[in-house]
């Protein structure tokens, strides 16, 4: 049995139907207020590694990376 990988895609940010919590955020939030929450969400996760283990780290490196993708998505783009 394949380990879950509560990285990439935690069970507990998933609907019924499969979509991730991030994908509804990105639509809720456009391309601006996405930014903005990867941007806070790094913030605390960098905050709380202090206190905790890698895996908060390896979190705000994810949500770093989907800020950079967002930067590089055509469709999101603003400039």
């Amino acid at each position: 049995m394949k380990e879950h990988d509560m990285v990439e895609q935690p069970t507990h940010y998933q609907s019924d139907t499969g979509m991730q919590c991030i994908d509804a955020i990105r639509a809720a939030l456009g391309p601006e207020g996405f930014r903005a929450h990867c941007r806070a969400t790094v913030i605390k996760y960098l905050w709380r590694e202090k206190w905790d283990t890698a895996e908060d780290a390896k979190k705000a490196a994810w949500y770093l990376n989907k800020l950079v993708e967002s930067y590089e998505d055509n469709s999101d783009s603003t400039h």
